[in-house]
């Protein structure tokens, strides 16, 4: 059962809003998860004023510049890996080193996994504390991956 203590949100929606929620996942490819996150990390952009009542209505209409915006920013190539392995999560640890850097990536339920990359590939994928990456399992390695 979903906690509040574990960062779950439940909300209801109507039959209509999950389709198109359904729809617009199928056709970007991404998790309801991950769209509906890249949705609430844009309303910091945005002052609360600019926030009308007809917001919700209008974010239906696939009409609206606002969702054009959202579709043209969310339409990215799945990562394409041969390991059937990938587990998201955020960073929380970088030890960074000369030549190898140690990445710490907290996934599902608290776990935290730990892979030794070169600094030049922590540099090259802009990883820092806080942002999202991937673990990629393959055999006994694992491999640090961002969209």
């Amino acid at each position: 059962m979903p906690r509040k203590e574990q960062g779950w949100i439940t909300f209801q929606t109507s039959e209509e809003e999950r389709r198109i929620l359904e729809e617009f996942c199928q056709q970007s490819q991404r998790t309801k998860t991950e769209i509906l996150r890249e949705l609430v990390r844009n309303l910091s952009q945005r002052s609360a004023a600019s926030l009308q009542p007809t917001t919700a209505t209008k974010l239906r209409d696939n009409k609206n510049p606002d969702i054009q915006k959202i579709e043209n920013n969310t339409q990215k190539r799945p990562l394409k890996v041969s390991s059937r392995n990938l587990l998201k999560g955020i960073v929380t640890k970088i030890v960074r080193g000369e030549v190898s850097s140690q990445v710490t990536i907290k996934v599902v339920h608290e776990v935290e996994l730990t892979s030794i990359i070169t600094t030049a590939s922590v540099d090259d994928l802009e990883l820092c504390e806080g942002t999202e990456a991937y673990a990629v399992i393959k055999s006994s390695d694992v491999a640090i991956a961002k969209d």
